[in-house]
């Protein structure tokens, strides 16, 4: 079992970070009630120590992130660690290893968990017994201090000998080349205007009932993320996809909505109606994506072919090269700016995929 230390008040060991090479870094949340994930605790890992910092005590915590961020952290399956810490802190690292896809880039399976991949490199078992704990009770019970600090324990001695087998295969380069697309401000930012992507069944709506389930998934977006609550709390899917198949341009048609509630419908009716509303002046046209036509198909289809092939030659999963999904936002939507079209990938695929397209 680590040691670690307690830390309630984050600025206290700003002087502690900012000066290693590499740190471990993982987070617990919780997101059951709110729009925003909590952060509920940070594990640092610095060689030396293992940190299990407490965000919620109303410390000030800007010198401890100051420092942090000045420091190449390594995670695992870091996405949403970075998020959640993205929108409490305002910022993120410079610099990123995370080993779940510097594992995948050695033929580890895709996707491999943390307590696996600490399994396979050090035959060493962790405890996985809290994972769906509450992290935002005060105080935490020893246990759960246990298991956080388990999480970043290995990280750093899982970084060494992930990267030191990575160099030698010539492909130390490609696991921080796909680390960095972590950092991108853009996978984190919250924009209503898009929510209609998130908005089950609205994806074969066409003209204006599209045009008003796309109003309404912004509406939505925009009082969850005022209130800080999840979408459905605000409002169901089904309903507004049944508000945007019935169009109604009444209170009282609303009314009729089921699994709309009253409530709702006193508060925000209006905003609802009006949603409808502007929907007649938009854009009637819009169509849902086709299905791929036959010669789109045979390329996908020859291109996952090739890509399984280079994929079996470097010994790793296909899905690692390149995904079906990411084939066919390349081949079938015509997606220039598709990581397969540049960096390592480009070098490993070479030509034969703009050749497809």
């Amino acid at each position: 079992m680590p040691d670690y230390q307690l830390v309630e008040q984050p600025d206290a060991i700003a002087t502690d970070l900012g000066r290693h090479e590499y740190v471990g870094v993982d987070t617990e949340f919780m997101r059951e009630k709110t729009f925003f994930a909590e952060l509920c605790l940070v594990q640092v890992a610095t060689g030396s120590a293992i940190f299990c910092v407490d965000p919620l005590g109303g410390d000030p915590m800007a010198a401890f992130w100051d420092a942090l961020m000045q420091d190449t952290w390594v995670l695992h399956s870091g996405r949403q660690d970075i998020e959640v810490i993205f929108h409490t802190a305002g910022r993120m690292p410079e610099r990123l290893f995370d080993t779940q896809i510097a594992a995948g880039l050695l033929g580890y399976a895709p996707q491999m968990g943390y307590a696996t991949l600490v399994r396979e490199l050090f035959d060493a078992e962790i405890d996985k017994t809290h994972t769906r704990a509450n992290w935002s009770r005060r105080p935490l019970p020893a246990e759960y201090l246990h298991y956080a600090a388990e999480d970043v324990e290995f990280l750093l001695p899982a970084r060494e000998r992930l990267a030191e087998q990575l160099d030698k295969k010539g492909r130390l380069s490609w696991a921080e080349e796909d680390s960095a697309m972590l950092l991108d401000p853009a996978l984190y930012d919250v924009d209503p205007q898009l929510a209609i992507g998130r908005l089950k069944g609205a994806r074969n709506m066409r003209g204006r009932r599209r045009a008003a389930a796309a109003n309404l998934a912004a509406w939505r977006e925009e009082e969850a993320l005022r209130a800080n609550r999840p979408r459905q709390w605000i409002a169901k899917d089904t309903a507004l996809l049944e508000i945007a198949t019935t169009l109604p341009d009444n209170m009282a048609a609303l009314g009729e909505i089921d699994e709309l509630p009253a409530g709702l419908i006193r508060r925000s009716g209006k905003k609802i109606l009006d949603a409808v509303a502007r929907a007649s002046k938009a854009d009637a046209n819009y169509r849902p994506p086709g299905a791929p036509n036959e010669a789109q198909k045979s390329a996908l289809k020859k291109m996952q072919q090739y890509v399984a092939a280079c994929a079996e030659d470097l010994g790793i999963a296909a899905e690692t090269l390149a995904s079906k999904r990411d084939l066919s936002a390349v081949i079938i939507s015509g997606d220039r700016d598709s990581k397969l079209l540049t960096g390592w990938r480009r070098d490993v695929l070479g030509d034969e995929l703009l050749r497809f397209v």
